[in-house]
């Protein structure tokens, strides 16, 4: 199993010095007051089906790095180590294991992985060890006192589409394409509540194979059935296969997809075609002059030179910034630092911008973090445009009991 870990070396100017008590408090798993270093971890997919995700790890690693080079923490510094589980649940228990016995955690932070998420929240209930940011979207991450989650539900995301569509688009005739399995089902369950809430159906709702390469059929069905707005709740790649076909037909719609399509990578997969999709994002778009997205850009590119500057790095990025920000609180509050008290601090975030994200808040029984969405539209350009401001999710999906 390969490690890897991270402390910045760099010297920290006008370190500000804590008052006395955090030396005198009992030693907690990962804090070292000695040297004013808090060590977390995560498991990453270096090996497995999707090596490629190893830029959520990279890009939380960069901002931990950014953290300790801007004395973001008063002095203190954050030593972040890292483990391959191939993107097996199983072994992200085990690595998690590992984190806690051998390198003394303080708390999982930027963990890589729904299942794998998922799989781990036992164990930690067991020892009390908390999860800053799990990067998933499962509906058990919102409903755990340890867990603190960033990414929204798809349901609350396809609701959000749907309403720019009625509100902004001025559609009457809205289609769902939605990939068979849990992502896309999630994002149905959202959308058929929010159109049953306004006593409305959809125009079509077509679900498709993750392998899906031609999109002919789906596109015939959603042409024939005068859809003016398209929602599609699958990959990149399914995006633009979809976009080919409908050139292909001369079917002409508005199309909408979730935030993590809002990237390079989908543009070059469906090149001038992209011009003009909407995309409903927890996230500011990757271009953004926004101060925290900017801070993304240049760091990780000065760390990571060859991984793409996009919606995955900002990802990965805002969930290692939401620690930061966690730890930032547990220092200001003055209470010893212990696992405890870092999930007591977390449970008063409120309405706070964590690097893309913003108005993340999260109270004791409700751990949704991301509560609002905005809209972006893909420019000709190749930039990605905030065309609406973060809005709050319809309430009748984001407060409905998640399945």
């Amino acid at each position: 199993m390969r490690r890897r870990t991270f402390l910045s070396s760099s010297a920290v100017a006008a370190s500000v010095a804590l008052p006395g008590w955090a030396q005198a408090q009992p030693a907690s798993p990962g804090i070292d007051a000695a040297s004013k270093t808090v060590t977390v971890g995560a498991f990453t997919p270096i090996s497995g089906p999707v090596p490629f995700y190893t830029i959520l790890t990279h890009a939380a690693e960069s901002c931990f790095k950014w953290a300790n080079e801007t004395n973001a923490l008063n002095g203190w510094k954050i030593n972040f180590v890292t483990y391959d589980d191939g993107y097996e649940p199983a072994r992200s228990v085990a690595v998690t294991r590992r984190l806690v016995e051998e390198n003394k955690i303080f708390a999982l932070t930027a963990a890589t992985g729904t299942a794998q998420s998922v799989a781990v929240i036992p164990y930690a209930k067991e020892i009390g060890l908390p999860m800053i940011g799990p990067i998933g979207g499962a509906s058990a991450l919102f409903s755990e006192r340890l867990v603190f989650p960033l990414l929204p539900d798809y349901g609350w995301s396809a609701a959000a589409n749907l309403d720019y569509a009625w509100t902004d688009l001025k559609a009457s005739r809205v289609a769902l394409l939605w990939e068979n399995d849990e992502l896309g089902r999630s994002a149905k369950r959202g959308l058929d509540l929010h159109m049953a809430s306004s006593k409305k159906e959809p125009a079509e709702s077509i679900p498709f194979e993750v392998r899906n390469t031609d999109f002919t059929p789906h596109v015939r069905r959603l042409a024939n059935a005068k859809a003016e707005v398209v929602i599609l709740f699958g990959s990149n790649a399914n995006l633009a296969a979809a976009l080919k076909a409908a050139e292909r037909i001369g079917y002409e719609a508005k199309w909408m997809a979730p935030f993590f399509t809002a990237d390079p990578t989908t543009r070059k997969l469906a090149g001038p075609l992209l011009d003009g999709v909407y995309f409903s994002s927890w996230l500011l778009p990757v271009t953004s002059d926004d101060v925290d997205v900017k801070a993304y850009r240049d760091n990780v590119g000065k760390l990571y030179p060859n991984d793409p500057i996009g919606v995955f790095g900002l990802n990965g990025w805002s969930n290692g910034a939401l620690f930061v920000k966690g730890f930032q609180m547990l220092l200001a509050s003055g209470k010893p630092l212990t696992r405890e008290n870092l999930v007591a601090v977390m449970e008063t975030m409120t309405n706070q911008n964590i690097g893309g994200a913003r108005g993340v808040s999260f109270k004791a029984g409700d751990h949704r973090g991301a509560r609002a969405e905005g809209i972006i539209q893909a420019q000709a350009n190749g930039s990605f445009k905030l065309v609406r401001e973060f809005h709050p999710y319809p309430a009748e999906v984001f407060d409905a009991k998640l399945a």
